[in-house]
């Protein structure tokens, strides 16, 4: 159980090296840690033993019985901080409502690399390319989808939302937490690892989604290995996605809508390849 607890109620050096976390890019990858705040996203780091930097909660408050477990459990190499309530709320971006006491915990994570070898590739494996997703809202929906629906982890290619980013990782509710996610800059970094693992014997197929495929997602076998990628809303997958891809199918939709956004088609898109594949067994509703 950790001993040694700071006290802060200013804006010091230490707090101004956490709030930089909140908004700037580069600073989060420079310093290698991000910001994890909400229910979910702080029991996936305790229950998948996240490397942490650092447990923060606020000054002379007794903490749920949930906070005080993740307190207590959590990182032991992590530093422990109480701050004044006002500090924390904007480490968290949440100020709190009329008879609320406010955020309990902020977790300062440090950040995995990006490496695509973190993604387990077998005989039935599932891999979500996001090609160039523009909102982290959608980017942490698309792996929050990803999670739920049995895939082996999530690429994020291109000009893209960073996984690191805060309203990301809230949208996946901890999922960005539990699946790996990779970002790399280009298609050719994935495609080399796809030939590497094709090397080796698994048949991955790249099968790219789009309003106009030539057929029908529900039309393919997507029971063996592949590599599911889904394009921006705006312009689909790039021209060398396209290329790249084996088959590029299409979802039927009606209404007036020309199109589903991007975390919806890779919702449904996963969707397909867990009903052809029998899983997962357990239902579930909005959360």
């Amino acid at each position: 159980m950790p001993t040694d607890v700071l006290r802060i109620t200013t804006r010091n050096a230490r707090f101004q090296q956490w709030e930089a976390l909140r908004g700037n890019r580069s600073k989060r990858h420079r310093q290698g840690e991000m910001l994890v705040q909400g229910v979910r996203p702080v029991s996936a780091a305790l229950e998948r033993d996240w490397p942490l930097a650092a447990v923060l909660a606020p000054l002379d408050r007794t903490l749920s019985p949930w906070a005080q477990r993740v307190w207590d459990e959590a990182d032991p190499d992590a530093v422990r901080a109480r701050m004044a309530p006002e500090l924390l709320a904007v480490l968290a971006e949440k100020e709190p409502e009329d008879g609320e006491e406010g955020v309990e915990l902020v977790l300062v994570a440090r950040t995995r690399p990006d490496d695509l070898d973190r993604i387990p590739v077998g005989p039935d494996a599932l891999v979500l390319v996001l090609d160039r997703p523009a909102s982290p809202g959608n980017l942490g929906s698309s792996v929050r989808s990803a999670d739920a629906l049995g895939a082996d982890g999530v690429v994020v290619c291109g000009r893209s939302a960073d996984p690191t980013d805060s309203r990301a990782l809230r949208a996946s509710t901890g999922s960005m937490l539990a699946v790996p996610v990779v970002a790399v800059p280009a298609p050719s970094e994935v495609l080399a690892w796809v030939q590497r693992h094709r090397d080796r014997g698994v048949p991955l197929r790249v099968v790219g989604t789009d309003e106009g495929g030539a057929q029908d997602l529900d039309a393919l076998d997507l029971t063996g290995p592949v590599v599911l990628v889904v394009g921006t809303e705006a312009t689909g997958m790039s021209a060398a996605w396209r290329r790249a891809c084996d088959d590029v199918a299409g979802i039927p939709i009606g209404g007036s809508a020309s199109s589903l956004n991007a975390a919806a088609t890779a919702g449904v898109a996963l969707y397909e390849v867990a009903r052809q594949r029998r899983f997962p067994r357990r239902r579930s509703g909005p959360a």
